[in-house]
């Protein structure tokens, strides 16, 4: 039974986007946006944008000026982004695969990617178009997360739906968390043409409201749902519980607080 884990769609992108947002992601897009130089008249290319999170960021933090392309391979996911954005707020955005860009050559001053490129089928060509559309000396500014069980939330959430479909678990966590090595990404950087590699380890602390509402964007938040009703859709409240309640015995409730860790690199062209 196959998982399609790239199919963020129905309900997924505002479940992703309410409930894991603010607790996984937003933390990260403060701190990527946050190392990235683009001039007033400049141009940054966003890869994997998801709901908008980082574009909200890029768009706050850089001038009125530079011109931001937000892009994902997943419509519902690009449609709901759009959304939340007004149109006064000029962002250009366009459905696009990270390892078939439609821009031309040496078109911009950074590429920015969080937590996209573990997704990507090719990383090497990713990688490679990454560096085709970048101007000389402009920057490739992306993080990845580092192995689940560095990650609470995440390792509490696959440990507990694996448990219920043990002859056949969903492998949709497997995937965000499974390209953290800093010699295979400085490697796959170094290949593509890239130079100035740098890349480092940055903890936080993710805090949610409550169990229940971190759970609904662990359970809800991502295709892994999907795999869940694939298999018994019956069993979706009794897994819930479940994982909430793991939630509750390591991280707390009312607030939750959990270790989350991501790797952050940067690269010159």
């Amino acid at each position: 039974m196959p998982d399609n884990n790239a199919a963020f769609v129905g309900a997924i992108p505002e479940n992703y986007d309410r409930y894991l947002g603010p607790v996984l992601f937003e933390p990260y897009a403060n701190d990527l946006v946050a190392r990235l130089q683009v001039a007033d008249e400049g141009s940054v290319l966003e890869l994997a944008c998801g709901t908008g999170i980082v574009t909200r960021r890029l768009r706050e933090r850089l001038a009125a000026r530079v011109k931001i392309v937000a892009t994902d391979l997943n419509e519902a996911m690009l449609s709901y982004a759009k959304q939340k954005f007004e149109s006064s707020e000029r962002i250009e955005w366009k459905q696009a695969a990270a390892t078939e860009l439609p821009f031309a050559d040496q078109s911009f001053d950074a590429v920015v990617c969080q937590f996209g490129l573990m997704f990507f089928p090719d990383k090497e060509q990713a990688a490679r178009e990454a560096f085709r559309v970048l101007k000389p000396e402009s920057v490739f500014l992306f993080n990845v997360w580092d192995a689940i069980e560095e990650n609470d939330l995440p390792h509490i959430a696959h440990t507990i739906i694996s448990k219920f479909f043990d002859d056949n678990p969903p492998n949709f966590y497997q995937i965000p968390f499974s390209f953290h090595d800093l010699g295979t990404i400085e490697s796959l950087l170094s290949q593509a043409g890239f130079r100035n590699i740098e890349c480092s380890i940055v903890s936080m602390t993710a805090e949610a409201a409550s169990a229940q509402e971190v759970t609904r964007g662990l359970v809800h938040g991502n295709p892994v749902i999907a795999a869940i009703r694939e298999r018994d859709e019956s069993r979706v409240p009794e897994i819930e519980n479940a994982v909430a309640q793991a939630v509750t015995a390591q991280c707390g409730d009312a607030p939750v607080r959990a270790r989350m860790r991501a790797v952050v690199c940067s690269a010159v062209r």
